[in-house]
């Protein structure tokens, strides 16, 4: 539906109040001219009296009509007011079908973005304030160990030079897993941030995750791992970052390796579902302590609850995840008689 022109209400409004102001000052002095302006030196007082009554019975007829469109912009300006002195999402009332009307709705729009934006802040400075507290806690023990080692070695505190030599394993070891957290922290930081743009490339997927499986083929028969896959016999064309979603599965298969049973046995199944790839990775856990396994692509949350150095930073399925939905994908884990699947849907883009 069309809306209507408040410039044309407005001319609209005037032209009426000309002519009700015309014909009632007209009627009327028309009338009382028979009475008072009989002497012929009247036309001049006659003629000011009737001009003057008309302008002032236009003014009044013209604020009678857009009285309701003056108190409806008042309305607009206090409402502007309100949401400035900040209490966002403040909604106005949509009166009419006119700009005016349409501005309300703009405002409302406006009001309604800058609430969001505010909490999206919040949000942030709250995500902001948790990396700072995990992080400080994680690099705490590291760093003090580190700190210990340094301080045996220049008081030279040492058996002889296997001592030695452990002592600086030690060190450079931790110094290795504070870098490790520091570059993940980087990453996911990265990653959430608006300004971030992914460099899409066309793959085939089977392939690339051939490719991959394939690396860790030795790892996985040293930790006792056998791989059993099952690929679709058709190719699957799909636009990834290729960088980003190995990252991805790097992730995910350096979990199964942590986490698995050993020996046993690991699942690959990639299925076309419509428009849909299906990637599931599955592996045999003894016991998972935890109720929910979606917590795992928490940030910082880890299965060893005493948040031991080994057990990692706790961040890298947290990169996962957010990695998988900046693909519009989405991942996510179940965990059913001793068997933890993580499956990743992602819609194939031509």
């Amino acid at each position: 539906m069309r809306s209507k022109k408040l410039s044309v209400q407005l001319l609209t409004a005037i032209t009426i109040s000309f002519i009700i102001s015309v014909i009632m000052v007209g009627s009327i002095l028309l009338y009382a001219s028979g009475y008072f302006f009989k002497n012929p030196n009247d036309v001049t007082l006659y003629n000011l009296l009737w001009i003057s009554a008309v302008i002032l019975t236009f003014i009044i007829s013209l604020l009678v009509m857009i009285r309701k469109k003056i108190k409806y912009l008042h309305h607009i300006t206090e409402s502007v007011q309100t949401i400035a002195n900040g209490k966002l999402g403040n909604i106005i009332e949509i009166k009419g079908n006119d700009e005016l009307s349409q501005l309300a709705a703009n405002i409302n729009y406006m009001s309604k973005e800058l609430e969001n934006k505010f909490k999206h802040e919040r949000q942030i400075e709250s995500v902001k304030n948790e990396l700072i507290t995990n992080i400080s806690h994680d690099l705490r023990t590291p760093l003090t160990s580190i700190i210990g080692y340094v301080d045996l070695l220049k008081k030279k505190e040492y058996r002889d030079d296997e001592q030695l030599n452990d002592y600086l394993e030690t060190i450079y070891s931790k110094s290795l897993n504070i870098k490790k957290l520091i570059n993940e922290l980087f990453e996911y930081t990265q990653l959430t941030s608006p300004d971030l743009k992914l460099n899409f490339t066309k793959v085939e997927l089977g392939r690339l995750l051939e490719q991959i499986i394939g690396e860790y083929i030795p790892i996985l028969e040293k930790e006792g791992l056998d791989i059993q896959k099952s690929m679709p016999e058709e190719d699957i064309h799909v636009s990834l970052d290729i960088e980003k979603m190995v990252r991805v599965y790097d992730n995910l298969l350096m979990n199964v390796i942590k986490y698995s049973m050993k020996p046993s046995i690991i699942k690959v199944d990639l299925n076309i579902v419509g428009q849909k790839t299906i990637l599931s990775i599955a592996n045999q856990v003894e016991n998972l302590p935890v109720q929910d396994v979606n917590k795992l692509f928490e940030r910082f949350y880890r299965v060893d609850k005493s948040r031991k150095e080994d057990g990692g930073s706790g961040i890298g399925l947290a990169i996962s995840k957010r990695i998988i939905e900046l693909h519009g994908g989405t991942i996510k884990a179940d965990y059913r008689e001793g068997w933890l699947t993580f499956t990743i849907e992602y819609i194939i883009k031509e």
